[in-house]
C-alpha cells in the first residue's frame, strides 16, 4: 500500500493534475498495480465538462492510468526520479470508454506490465467504478532524462 505522501515523494505531479490518490497493491512478482482515484464533484474539470451533468473526462482517466504505471515502474525498477528526469506517456493503443465517470465515483485503476524493450514500457491498463469497466487501453511510457 501507498498513501499520498508516498505517491507525492514519487510522482512530480502536482494539484490539479495529480490523479492518484492512494495505491492498494502493487505485487512486484506480477508486476501489478491497484490504485485509486476519487472522483470529487469540485475538480476544476467539472466546471466545464460539462455544466449541469459532470462526467470524468477520458483523457484524464487515461492519465491517472499512466500515474499508475510510473508508480509500478518505479517500484519494481527500484528507481525514483532524480530532477532531470521526466516519467512520460508516449502512446495509447485500443483506448475504449465503456460508462461515464461521475463525481462521487471511486475509479480502480488496474495496471499490468506487458512488456519493456529498449526503454518503452508498455502496460494493459483498466480502470473500473464497482465491477464495471469505465475505461481500457494499452498505455506505453519511458523515462527520460531532460536538461
Amino acid at each position: 500500500m501507498m498513501d499520498i505522501h508516498r505517491i507525492l515523494e514519487k510522482l512530480p505531479h502536482r494539484y490539479p493534475f495529480l490523479l492518484v490518490d492512494r495505491v492498494l497493491d502493487i505485487d512486484l512478482q506480477a508486476k501489478t498495480i491497484r490504485a485509486i482515484k476519487n472522483v470529487t464533484v469540485n475538480e476544476p474539470c467539472f466546471t466545464g465538462h460539462f455544466p449541469g451533468r459532470p462526467v470524468m473526462p477520458g483523457v484524464l482517466m487515461l492519465e491517472a492510468m499512466a500515474q499508475s504505471c510510473a508508480l509500478l515502474s518505479f517500484e519494481t525498477e527500484g528507481v525514483s526520479l532524480g530532477d532531470n528526469q521526466v516519467f512520460y506517456f508516449v502512446g495509447i493503443d485500443g483506448a475504449r470508454f465503456k460508462r461515464p465517470v461521475e463525481p462521487g465515483d471511486q475509479l480502480v485503476l488496474h495496471a499490468a506490465l506487458d512488456r519493456a524493450r529498449a526503454g518503452i514500457y508498455r502496460f494493459n491498463c483498466k480502470a473500473m467504478v464497482g465491477d464495471e469497466v469505465a475505461c481500457e487501453a494499452a498505455i506505453m511510457c519511458t523515462m527520460r532524462d531532460v536538461m
